[in-house]
């Protein structure tokens, strides 16, 4: 077959394409007699329970493998490119857009805005629709792959144009309502702008997205994240604590009613609204099963409810005996402060001989305005940490990294964290559970 084909970077253990002899370097040709154009093709082609993949290996010997395997079963081959195609980069210019308001001189891929629906599928990010043509949406509907997750704004059409500065993005808006026609599962959301797409334009926009559900399963309404870098930008203001009060008697008004009609809270507020309206957060069942953690909804409700179980089983473990203490410092980012405090004193009031050194970072690079730790720059962490009391460890939660990766936002390492401040850097993931253990380094 006349076909570049996509080249193997990996293959997982014990998986069926490692019984079948496939390994890294081989090149992947076709399944089931087609060539494959992207991972939707490859997804969709590879859900069968026999399929026939055509193989070429690097002395160029051709393979053709027969796999019998479960519906739906992931036979474990990683490509070298996750999506099989090149990605596809935003075209509108958002007056929102983060990475707008990023300083010069990061590395070149923090500088890449995605648009591409096959990310939003396989990763969970955003798209605004108005870089998918028909044929995209097409496929999706053919191949069911869901679900999708679409920046709406709003629902304003002339609103959506100019707030994405592109004059098809209001025409775009129809392309949800085939994915809703054809049962496509989606998520949405809304990154509120103060007085340009909130108020009564946040209600119209919740009305009309609300006759989506629950095809439509969630809408999350995030405050617009603004950096110190805005020169030359759309003016935009930071909310305060009166218009955040504001925003969640609106979201939560919505949520009773919506609630009432298909059983969803569907729209849901971000971590961010509560803290900056000083507010008590929503019980876990109000998050309809955290459909957007990645957003920032619900993160600290489920972060705390989990610390509240690890906790107990704490108590049952340390039944007969105390738990051994020591001293160490946690790193947090702004907003999450508070809640990471209380928990580390109430350990402390738990275990014997436990010190635990809280430390807010402000987030000088980006600018104070961003709170939240998955910003956090490794020479603000270094230059706010320096001369204080450490302890034995610090403890950084997990999104403070690139994922898979070693380095900061700033490239900083974790190696040169720990040269810098001259104590161990442990990483810890996002759990309430997690979180417990590593504090107690069990």
């Amino acid at each position: 077959m006349k076909s570049k084909g996509h080249v193997i970077q990996n293959i997982q253990a014990g998986s069926a394409a490692q019984e079948m002899g496939i390994e890294a370097g081989d090149i992947l040709l076709a399944v089931n007699g087609k060539q494959i154009t992207d991972v939707f093709d490859y997804q969709y082609l590879m859900q069968d329970e026999y399929v026939e993949v055509l193989i070429r290996k690097p002395n160029g010997e051709e393979w053709l493998l027969e796999i019998d395997k479960e519906y739906d079963e992931d036979i474990g081959i990683i490509f070298e490119n996750g999506l099989m195609d090149d990605y596809r980069s935003c075209r509108n210019k958002c007056i929102f857009c983060f990475i707008d308001q990023m300083p010069k001189g990061m590395r070149e891929t923090l500088y890449f805005k995605d648009d591409d629906s096959r990310l939003s599928f396989l990763q969970g990010n955003y798209v605004t629709l108005t870089n998918m043509s028909d044929e995209d949406i097409e496929r999706i509907i053919r191949y069911r792959l869901s679900p999708i997750n679409i920046s709406f704004q709003t629902t304003d059409p002339k609103l959506r144009c100019m707030m994405l500065n592109n004059r098809f993005a209001g025409e775009a808006l129809k392309k949800a309502d085939r994915l809703y026609e054809a049962g496509i599962a989606m998520n949405g959301q809304i990154v509120l702008c103060k007085g340009v797409n909130d108020a009564d334009k946040l209600e119209r926009s919740i009305a009309d997205l609300s006759a989506y559900a629950p095809v439509l399963e969630s809408v999350s309404v995030v405050p617009v994240g603004l950096t110190r870098f805005r020169a030359g930008l759309y003016p935009l203001e930071p909310f305060t604590r009166e218009d955040a009060e504001e925003v969640l008697a609106c979201i939560h008004r919505w949520q009773r009613k919506i609630y009432q009609s298909c059983g969803l809270h569907f729209v849901h507020a971000s971590d961010e609204w509560y803290v900056m309206a000083q507010a008590d957060l929503p019980e876990a069942e109000r998050y309809d099963g955290y459909l957007q953690l990645e957003n920032g909804v619900g993160m600290l409700r489920l972060l705390l409810d989990e610390f509240e179980e690890a906790m107990e089983q704490l108590d049952k473990e340390q039944a007969g005996h105390t738990a051994a203490g020591g001293e160490l410092s946690v790193v947090t980012g702004q907003l999450a402060y508070p809640y990471i405090q209380d928990m580390c004193g109430r350990m402390m009031e738990k275990v014997a001989g436990l010190t635990i050194h809280v430390y807010a970072i402000t987030n000088h690079f980006f600018g104070e305005q961003i709170t939240v730790s998955g910003l956090l720059t490794g020479q603000d962490i270094i230059s706010q940490l320096r001369g204080k009391r450490l302890g034995g460890r610090i403890l950084l939660p997990q999104n403070v990294l690139r994922s898979g990766e070693d380095y900061f936002l700033d490239d900083v390492t974790v190696a040169d964290l720990e040269k810098a401040l001259q104590v161990k850097v442990d990483i810890v993931k996002s759990s309430g559970h997690d979180f417990v253990r590593a504090v107690l380094d069990l």
